[in-house]
């Protein structure tokens, strides 16, 4: 598989460390210092774009590939106002788009049973839930799209709830968020469900960004052949 890297900052090495182990070609690297080169020419003999970018350039970055029928692969978070946008390019080019905000293998076991104790929590009002995530001082956005996720999760299962909020804003209705930033720490999610009586809590903590770039290159390898939007749920086959 030949891939476009668009960002070549901590992740975008990663990535490419993965994808040349599972032996894949990296034919095409862009950063901001040669964006002119995200173009037809270059993308030509591009069977998938990989693009770990910031929230202000992601929404161009995604549409000039998929404009050119090249499928992409997003893990950037804070655009998706534009999110509709490039699915409707995706569909009128008939090629094939993912987005996650977290390709991590574990996290997406968690976002399920995520989902899946918020389901049981229904029918047990003693219980509230809030959300920490904590991430490393160079993260752009907060709360982390992860967090957002996971609060997305909740609401879809439970009648509680019908937003997420900041945890010093918390209202009724609403599912606090934490955010720190602190030193170089990769991502660490903590869902808490607790009461008078007791505290039930799911965490996951990544050790490093690997994770997250072996998840982005597997969904790069299904939906190199796929047409249409997918989503991680389909590349692990929930």
């Amino acid at each position: 598989m030949n891939i476009a890297l668009i960002g070549y900052g901590r992740m975008g090495h990663e990535i490419e460390d993965i994808a040349l182990k599972r032996g894949h070609n990296i034919k095409l690297i862009i950063d901001m210092h040669n964006m002119n080169d995200l173009c037809a020419d270059k993308l030509s003999d591009t069977d998938v774009a990989i693009e770990f970018t910031t929230p202000e350039a992601a929404f161009e970055n995604i549409s000039r590939c998929l404009n050119l029928a090249v499928p992409v692969v997003s893990g950037t978070t804070g655009w998706l106002k534009d999110y509709d946008r490039a699915v409707a390019i995706c569909k009128r080019r008939g090629t094939s788009f993912i987005h996650s905000s977290n390709y991590s293998i574990g996290v997406n076991l968690l976002f399920r049973l995520n989902e899946e104790l918020s389901r049981l929590m229904t029918g047990y009002s003693d219980y509230s839930v809030f959300i920490e995530e904590i991430h490393h001082t160079a993260k752009l956005d907060a709360p982390s799209g992860t967090a957002i996720a996971l609060a997305q999760g909740i609401i879809g299962k439970q009648n509680r709830y019908d937003n997420w909020c900041f945890a010093e804003d918390k209202r009724e209705n609403c599912i606090p968020v934490k955010s720190l930033r602190e030193g170089s720490v990769p991502g660490t999610h903590i869902v808490t469900w607790d009461s008078e009586i007791d505290t039930i809590s799911l965490r996951h903590e990544a050790k490093n960004r690997k994770g997250l770039a072996y998840g982005a290159v597997v969904a790069a390898e299904f939906i190199r052949s796929r047409k249409g939007i997918f989503t991680m749920n389909d590349v692990m086959g929930f």
